[in-house]
């Protein structure tokens, strides 16, 4: 039996594995002696999403690699295979995470100074366990707080490849009084992709917005200029 065509191969693949593939895991699927190159493989890569143009599924490259998933339009039908209701992010957790992202890396106290408020334990707990933030190091100050910074499957989530895509801030501004938007939904029901996990209830001792969201947008634009987007030299993912 002849060998089928790569960009089908890698749509199979892509489709049974549920999260973002990397070009090396995608070669990984043939004998050494028959792996194409990375060449030939995002070649195919981009036969697959031209294959995918007017069709309920699209082929995006985010931080991890390349997945295929079910486009926003869709989203509204595809969730309700899921009984748990994605329930919104609340401005404090919305404040918290703008912050790390486009002031990380940065400690938990510098986030308070802005917020002008405390930071709820429950906060920084949600934001560990759905991985979106990480420990980096400690602030070489007194009591060496920890430092926080964005992961790789924050960007998987946003739909995102780098740092360098985050929205302008101006942007974040239109979602002051809205809920963040979905993301778009795995292709593969039983899928352990970030997309459509619903956010815990906000938790009793958690403040619904420290300030108003507008002032702490005006305290990120001044940052936005030094926006770090290589983090390289930071303590490497715990694999």
């Amino acid at each position: 039996m002849s060998q089928p065509a790569l960009e089908r191969i890698l749509e199979a693949a892509l489709q049974a594995a549920g999260k973002p593939l990397s070009l090396e895991r995608m070669r990984d699927l043939f004998d050494e002696d028959r792996a194409p190159s990375q060449g030939e493989l995002r070649q195919a890569l981009e036969r697959l999403a031209e294959d995918c143009a007017g069709r309920s599924v699209e082929l995006r490259e985010v931080a991890s690699g390349w997945r295929l998933q079910v486009r926003d339009d869709y989203a509204p039908w595809v969730g309700r295979l899921w009984e748990e209701r994605p329930q919104r992010y609340s401005r404090a957790l919305l404040e918290t995470l703008s912050l790390i992202a486009y002031r990380q890396p940065i400690t938990r106290g510098e986030i308070e100074d802005v917020r002008g408020v405390a930071v709820s334990s429950q906060t920084i707990r949600t934001l560990l366990e759905r991985e979106w933030v990480r420990v980096v190091g400690h602030k070489d100050v007194p009591g060496r707080p920890a430092m926080y910074a964005t992961t790789r499957q924050f960007l998987d989530y946003f739909n995102l490849r780098s740092l360098a895509e985050l929205p302008p801030l101006a942007e974040l501004r239109e979602l002051v009084e809205e809920e963040l938007p979905a993301p778009a939904a795995p292709s593969e029901p039983a899928s352990e992709t970030a997309a459509w996990i619903p956010m815990e209830p906000l938790a009793a001792d958690e403040p619904d917005a420290g300030g108003d969201f507008n002032a702490l947008l005006d305290e990120l634009n001044a940052m936005e200029t030094d926006l770090k987007t290589d983090f390289d030299d930071l303590l490497p993912e715990d694999e």
